[in-house]
């Protein structure tokens, strides 16, 4: 049996990524994580005694701790990084140390311990963003990132890029658009819509409300990343969307309707800076090279988030107290 390393499988797209691959595939899983702020060891209690699961708490920065969890891989996927774009903005200088530092060491170690692939995790923001009218982003478009957030995951993508180009590196990347589904940490969009709503306090909308995403759904996220595991070409991009483009407005009003409540705790807030307009994502080429499609559809996904919200109220008060971190030390 071969042993996949998964950096930041305590967060939320990594905490499911762990759970799938323990259920749906042939595999041991390593979950290498700093348990940051956003790293909640309450996402995966459900398999920590699963003996084909080891957990390290260490930091992808450290080359050390890095070659440790390496020792027993074959496979790798790099899910650790610093995601929220408004704290990139007030304070940077966190992603470029996890998003850009982080990688270096981890594509070092990896090269050095001859992983067998790598895949990539990053995201569409690192393309800029669109007009209305413009097509979606297929991954010929040109990087153009607006935030520190972004820039600091597009220079990852090029890291990777120059270890498959100059070293033969078995790398691959891909570019998702906004994920959503259980256990996403409550600084995220839909999440504090959820939350705001389910407590009647006021739901933040930036600007007019106007701004485009494309919502991918976290479980279809997952089976995406391992299939390109398993069936990608090295060196390639891989986009993948959710095929759901939504105005934040429109989102906020379905969050209102499906929890009862009034529109008027939608507030409208002071625009971010740099705030992109539109994302959206062509995911064609995995389609057809790889034969993966989203399987939730958005109207089952959304239902599906908001009911587990409502029902793990302990999971969103450890969350608000910290009391979840208490399990850090």
């Amino acid at each position: 049996m071969k042993t996949v390393l998964v950096t930041g499988g305590c967060g939320f797209i990594g905490s499911h990524l762990v759970r799938y691959l323990l259920s749906e595939k042939d595999l041991s899983v390593i979950n290498l994580d700093a348990l940051t702020y956003a790293g909640n060891p309450d996402n995966l209690v459900d398999i920590e005694d699963n003996p084909r699961y080891r957990f390290i708490r260490g930091d992808i920065c450290n080359g050390e701790t890095v070659a440790y969890a390496l020792k027993t891989a074959q496979y790798v996927i790099h899910c650790a990084a610093e995601t929220h774009v408004d704290r990139s903005i007030t304070g940077s200088a966190a992603f470029i140390q996890t998003n850009i530092v982080g990688t270096h060491v981890l594509l070092e170690e990896a090269r050095n311990a001859k992983i067998e692939r790598l895949v990539h995790v990053s995201t569409d923001e690192v393309y800029g963003s669109l007009t209305t009218d413009e097509p979606a982003f297929t991954e010929d478009n040109l990087i153009l990132p607006n935030s520190p957030y972004s820039a600091s995951k597009a220079s990852s993508d090029l890291l990777v890029r120059s270890y498959v180009e100059t070293y033969g590196f078995p790398g691959l990347i891909t570019r998702c658009s906004n994920n959503y589904g259980p256990f996403q940490f409550p600084e995220k969009f839909l999440p504090v819509m959820i939350m705001n709503a389910l407590a009647k306090n006021p739901m933040p909308v930036y600007g007019d409300g106007m701004n485009v995403r494309d919502w991918l759904y976290v479980g279809d996220h997952c089976r995406a990343i391992a299939m390109v595991l398993e069936k990608g070409v090295v060196g390639e991009v891989y986009n993948i969307g959710g095929d759901s483009e939504q105005h934040n407005i429109n989102m906020a009003k379905l969050i209102v309707k499906k929890m009862g409540r009034d529109e008027s705790l939608i507030t409208f807030v002071e625009d971010r800076l740099g705030h992109d307009r539109r994302y959206a994502i062509n995911a064609e080429k995995i389609k057809r090279d790889i034969g993966w499609v989203p399987r939730m559809s958005f109207e089952d996904g959304i239902e599906l988030t908001v009911d587990w919200y409502r029902n793990n109220r302990e999971w969103i008060e450890r969350i608000q107290s910290g009391e979840y971190q208490g399990c850090l030390d």
